[in-house]
Parts: structure tokens; C-alpha cells; sequence
């Protein structure tokens, strides 16, 4: 695996370089749009395909469609414009596969507004969850011809937010020790404010 430059993208909307002014507006409304269209229409959907159309197969290829153009978007146009990282599988000569991840450098002088941050790291944490739940509902409701379309759901999604949780801490961190840190973070922050007080 392999890892190049910095890290200066916020995770979950965090403000490592505190030097530089951020902008709290959305710098790129239509690569935020098409973030969230895609696996938002696929789950909306699955939802209510027996109401659209009593057709299995057509409901089906509908969201592969749009599960696949959000693998796409996210994975291609979102993830560099919203918090410079993108992440890719790479061949070389002799055959051997490696994967690449990669964040913004910080002098580049572009850096990503905290509206962007959000709105991409949100819609990359939420989904698959939900997925998530859809894989169980289809198993005790007993929906056995759903279940491939929803884990094949839950698998995109999911390799999508490996991909960039590993740009973000770093193509060798464990990300055990990567959620164990952030917390312990979250948690001395909301101590040392309330200790604080008015």
C-alpha cells in the first residue's frame, strides 16, 4: 500500500490547519448534489419499487444503475473536489496489485470548506449504515430476492468509505487506533469545555 502526501481534508468536518481562513459555503454545489443524488434515488428506489413498478428485474437494474454511478461519482469527481482525496487500485509491471491513497498537499492553497467536509463525509457515513439495516430487513421480512441487490448496496457503499477513511488517516494506520484516538479527542474537547464553563 502506498500513501502520498499530507493530510489536510477534515474528517467528519474537522479543521486541522487552524492558519488557514475555511469557508463555510459550499464551494461545489453540483459535485455536493450528485454526492448525494445518486445513493439517495437508489435508496428511495428500493423503497418504493413494489409501488412504481411490480417488475423485479426493472427495480433491480434501477438501483445497480444508480448504486454504480454513485460508486463512480463518489469515488472519481466528489471525494477530490469536496476534501481533496481519492484513493485508486494500482498494476504494476510485474502483475502485483497495490492500492493508493492519496490527500490534497496542504500548500496547494485549495483547501476544501467545512460545508463541503460535511455534506461529503456525511452522506459517505450515513448510507451505507443504512444499507446496513436494509440487509436485516430484508433477511426477518423474509425479501430473499432483495438480499443480493442490498448487500451488493452495502458492499459499494462500504468500500467507498474504507477507501477514504484510509486517504484521510493514512493508507497504514490501524483504524482501530484511528476510532480509539478520535474519540478519546471527542471526549477530552466536550471535558475541557465543560470544564470551562460560564
Amino acid at each position: 500500500m502506498q500513501r502520498q502526501d499530507s493530510q489536510d481534508a477534515p474528517l467528519f468536518g474537522e479543521d486541522y490547519d487552524h492558519n488557514k481562513p475555511r469557508s463555510s459555503k459550499i464551494k461545489h454545489p453540483l459535485a455536493s448534489f450528485f454526492h448525494l443524488f445518486f445513493r439517495t434515488s437508489a435508496i428511495l428506489i428500493y423503497l418504493i419499487c413494489d409501488v412504481i413498478s411490480s417488475r423485479f428485474i426493472v427495480s433491480m437494474v434501477t438501483i445497480i444503475l444508480l448504486l454504480s454511478c454513485d460508486f463512480w461519482t463518489v469515488k472519481n469527481v466528489s471525494g477530490r473536489l469536496l476534501v481533496g482525496l481519492r484513493w485508486w487500485n494500482q498494476v504494476d509491471k510485474d502483475g502485483g496489485s497495490h492500492w493508493v491513497f492519496e490527500s490534497r498537499k496542504t500548500h496547494s492553497g485549495n483547501i476544501a470548506s467545512s460545508a463541503d467536509s460535511r455534506i461529503f463525509w456525511l452522506g459517505l457515513i450515513v448510507f451505507p449504515v443504512i444499507w446496513f439495516i436494509m440487509v436485516f430487513s430484508a433477511i426477518f421480512s423474509f425479501k430473499i430476492k432483495w438480499l443480493a441487490v442490498v448487500i451488493m448496496a452495502m458492499i459499494l457503499q462500504w468500500a467507498n468509505l474504507y477507501g477514504y477513511v484510509r486517504c484521510k488517516v493514512g493508507g497504514k494506520s490501524s483504524l482501530g487506533s484511528i476510532a480509539k484516538n478520535y474519540l478519546g479527542v471527542q471526549i477530552l474537547k466536550r471535558a475541557m469545555k465543560k470544564g470551562e464553563g460560564p
